[in-house]
């Protein structure tokens, strides 16, 4: 039978977490382009920043019934505009691990996203980083405009626009006047709810945050290990302080060059292949909710993305899930195997249920059911409370961060004109995915170019020796993507080759585990090209052939 969802008498309380892309990931109008960016290796010289390189760091153990009870919790103040470092403050959420021992290392972590709250992230999986707590505390933060540091959001859970055209998340791509103005009233109200920090957002500023965190933590140099996103921003710290660049690993590496364009195309085709991945084995089981016939099992879920495209799921936590919440759920239950039988859990309760909150767990990054939404956060730079962390703030990041890294923006006439042909790649490379990174791709319309630094100024960084891990079968940062960043770093990328599977290495190859651990505890480096086989289980020192 097709996969379709047994619709539940819950009633939604809010649009909210299920509202669509087109309501929960949309961004606002008015970010400039981030300002121009030499080498910040001076940056605690300039004037007016003398007060945030001398700020000490006041620890005290978190708060909140989910936190461990050995995870400390604390603050750094960074300037709102690093143009004008006297217009205004934003605080950062930290939460360290202490590290055992005699040692004064701290160890930066970075989980990804962008959007991604690393103190809610080390908070949950912090026992995969308890070796590197032997000789360094292990941090983590929430970048600026996630998590409690002054979160972004475009008002998922708050009343619809009065205008028909702006609360109508299933507008037809097709209808190109109608998404230009959709896209526009959606802007404005990623603007009107995300405040004066939406306009300071991108990695630039976030890399110049960490040089603040740096020495707030009493490092002379930046140790640090960033994932997926986390790779982008660690390149864009160390071109522009490659001398406080300590040992730094970066893992799932990200791209520097590619336009948002092709990135989701590659994103699409890399996600497709990894569903396909995940039917082969769903339908072995005999719980799987698209049943054993594995050819009928891809159109049961393009059925079932459809269907919830035209009735959403109402939910407990505050809105609907529709067929593109969905797709983006499962992209998230894709990025580790180990994540598989969750997200099969979680499809299977939503199919024969219709109950949507195990899906939205995952919809909300994989980090548990998402939050009601309770505004957009305090609005004058100062730590936000957990509980009113909106609801929408991973997607709303996420795209703010995107666009602002990137300085390609069509015009509204040539969008219309590619439209049909942007549409048609997008299916190509995956019919469940395509549709949902295209709308990705659309949220930069109408707003400012963003930087060109990235693409054009972070290339043979002079910084000490940086180890690259590329994973050969990731379906989020495709193993290309891992060499072209290393030829722009320059002699100082170190390049290590996982054989396996899975978005990033470092939870799920033990060689890949140990490698980074001994270059990030002792120094150790590989030789370039070296790399760790599939099943993980032992080191090899074969240098790849592809290199």
């Amino acid at each position: 039978m097709p996969a379709k969802v047994k619709q539940s008498r819950r009633s939604a309380v809010r649009r909210g977490a299920g509202a669509g892309v087109l309501a929960l990931a949309l961004l606002g109008a008015s970010l400039p382009a981030a300002v121009a960016a030499g080498s910040g290796s001076d940056q605690a010289d300039r004037p007016g920043m003398a007060r945030f390189y001398e700020q000490k760091i006041a620890w005290s153990r978190c708060k909140g019934p989910d936190m461990p009870r050995d995870l400390q919790c604390g603050k750094v103040t960074v300037p709102l505009d690093y143009a004008h470092p006297g217009a205004g403050t934003l605080d950062l959420a930290l939460a360290r691990y202490r590290a055992t021992g005699s040692s004064h290392r701290a160890l930066l972590l970075n989980f990804g996203g962008p959007g991604a709250s690393g103190v809610t992230q080390l908070a949950s999986g912090g026992k995969e980083f308890m070796d590197l707590t032997n000789g360094s505390d292990v941090v983590a933060f929430d970048p600026r405009g996630v998590g409690r540091s002054s979160p972004v959001s475009c008002g998922a859970g708050e009343e619809p626009p009065s205008d028909s055209a702006g609360s109508d998340t299933s507008v037809d791509i097709g209808r190109p006047q109608q998404l230009m103005t959709l896209l526009k009233q959606s802007a404005e109200l990623c603007a009107k709810y995300s405040g004066p920090v939406l306009r300071h957002m991108g990695t630039v500023d976030a890399a110049r945050d960490m040089d603040v965190i740096r020495q707030a933590l009493g490092q002379r140099k930046l140790d640090y290990l960033g994932f997926s996103y986390g790779t982008r921003l660690g390149a864009v710290y160390a071109a522009q302080f490659p001398r406080k660049v300590g040992r730094m690993a970066l893992d799932g590496v990200d791209t520097l060059t590619e336009p948002l364009s092709e990135q989701g195309v590659a994103g699409a085709q890399g996600q497709q292949t990894a569903l396909e991945g995940f039917l082969d084995w769903c339908v072995t089981d005999v719980a799987c909710p698209f049943g054993q016939d594995r050819r009928a099992a891809d159109e049961q879920v393009l059925q079932l993305v459809r269907s919830l495209d035209d009735r959403p799921v109402p939910s407990d936590f505050g809105g609907n899930l529709s067929g593109q919440d969905l797709v983006g759920a499962i992209g998230t239950g894709l990025y580790s195997k180990d994540l598989w039988p969750s997200l099969e859990r979680a499809l299977a309760t939503l199919v024969e249920d219709g109950d949507a909150r195990r899906v939205l767990g995952f919809a909300a990054g994989g980090s548990g059911l998402p939050m009601r939404a309770n505004g957009s956060g305090r609005g004058d730079g100062g730590l936000t409370d957990p509980q009113q962390v909106p609801i929408d703030n991973l997607t709303a990041a996420l795209m703010a961060v995107n666009c602002a890294d990137d300085p390609d923006r069509p015009t509204a006439a040539r969008l219309t004109r590619d439209l049909a042909e942007l549409r048609a790649s997008y299916e190509a490379a995956s019919p469940v995915f395509g549709r949902y990174r295209l709308t990705q791709l659309l949220m930069c319309y109408g707003r400012p170019k963003g930087t060109d630094y990235i693409r054009d100024a972070v290339k043979d960084v002079p910084s000490s020796r940086i180890l690259l891990v590329g994973t050969r079968g990731d379906p989020a940062t495709p193993y290309r993507w891992t060499e072209e960043t290393a030829r722009r770093l320059g002699s100082s990328a170190v390049v290590l080759d996982n054989k396996g599977d899975g978005h990033t290495g470092y939870t799920s190859s033990k060689c890949v585990h140990r490698t980074v651990d001994d270059f990030l505890m002792y120094g150790s480096l590989p030789s370039s090209g070296s790399s760790c086989p599939a099943d993980g289980k032992a080191w090899s020192s074969t240098v790849s052939t592809e290199r």
